[in-house]
């Protein structure tokens, strides 16, 4: 059937499904007959599979909703594990019932706006709905959700610098891995790569809070806070504010005599394929220079030209850099 020939009743439909499905692959008793006929009502036509990821996106909203328990009279429940449910629920009802919307915001479950932001192929721009501007690196992805008690951005991949517009009764939150960083108004950067995450504080000040210690570490200028899964605290230390780290603004990546164990984590994350190490000799070899973040896919296989290394490939298709050994001297 085509999309043209569905009634409102039929969309619905749809869209009730997607929240079921959305719902159920996220249950802990999800069994495999139920992710079969998931895959096969995915599948079985486009829309099914455009508002099953719709729904993923509010999904991913509500798994950093407040955690600020409602009272008793606003919603019947409690078990911390169903606020996501709800959400996608709630969400369901929207158009329909104008009265559950404004029932969520005023509890502080769902947002008045939601907002989506990607940069594939290039730097980009962009001002958010309370007026904050961020950059973000090519490769970044976030959504930022506007709740009445404060303002969410999720960094899901890459890097982004913000200048957060300030507002001390409606504090700005970043999520990233497995932690956070809260804020009024200031200017910062936040890079995230697999589960690293490195905060790098300009102006102002922001609490960086941790999902598994309570607590949080307070930075100021000039400061800047590392985490990765595994973590008890983030490593604080200084740094220049003219670090090579953030020359990414302005299209460049600088790599500082790093070693490339710690080099190749800022390469990597303008690749497709990320580069392995093939041992840790092979990470400690060091590297420099400046590069044009377009085209990183030139350097790897340049490496071999200016480093004693050579590249072989793994059984996923990465490349892997191995050190070439030295020889033993004669006599």
């Amino acid at each position: 059937m085509s999309e043209k020939s569905l009634s409102e009743a039929e969309y619905d439909a749809i869209t009730d499904a997607a929240a079921h499905w959305c719902m159920r692959l996220h249950a802990g008793d999800c069994t495999a007959i139920e992710r079969q006929a998931f895959e096969q009502w995915h599948d079985a036509h486009p829309l099914h599979a455009f508002e099953y990821a719709a729904m993923l996106e509010i999904w991913d909203v509500a798994d950093h909703l407040p955690r600020t328990e409602p009272t008793p009279t606003v919603v019947p429940f409690k078990p911390r594990r169903r606020w996501r449910t709800y959400a996608v629920a709630a969400a369901v009802c929207l158009a329909a019932l104008p009265l559950a919307a404004f029932t969520g915001w005023e509890a502080g479950w769902l947002p008045s706006s939601y907002e989506h932001f990607e940069a594939a192929n290039g730097l980009r721009k962009v001002t958010l709905g309370d007026g904050s501007q961020v950059e973000l690196n090519l490769g970044t992805e976030l959504v930022y959700s506007n709740y009445k008690d404060q303002r969410r951005v999720t960094l899901k991949k890459g890097e982004a610098f913000f200048k957060v517009a300030h507002d001390s009764t409606h504090p700005f939150i970043v999520r990233a891995g497995e932690g956070q960083v809260r804020v009024t108004g200031t200017q910062f950067n936040v890079w995230k790569y697999e589960d690293q995450v490195r905060v790098m504080l300009l102006e102002g000040s922001v609490q960086i809070a941790s999902d598994t210690v309570h607590g949080s570490v307070p930075l100021t200028p000039g400061m800047q806070a590392s985490y990765q899964h595994g973590d008890a605290t983030p490593r604080v230390n200084a740094f220049n504010p003219n670090d090579s780290a953030l020359a990414w603004r302005q299209g460049k990546l600088v790599l500082d005599n790093l070693a490339l164990a710690d080099a190749l984590p800022l390469i990597n994350r303008y690749l497709n394929k990320p580069v392995m190490l093939a041992d840790a000799s092979t990470g400690a070899i060091r590297i420099g220079g400046i590069y044009n973040i377009n085209e990183v896919n030139n350097l790897v296989p340049s490496l071999p030209k200016v480093l004693p290394v050579y590249l072989t490939q793994n059984l996923d298709g990465n490349p892997v850099l191995n050190s070439i050994p030295r020889k033993a001297p004669k006599g």
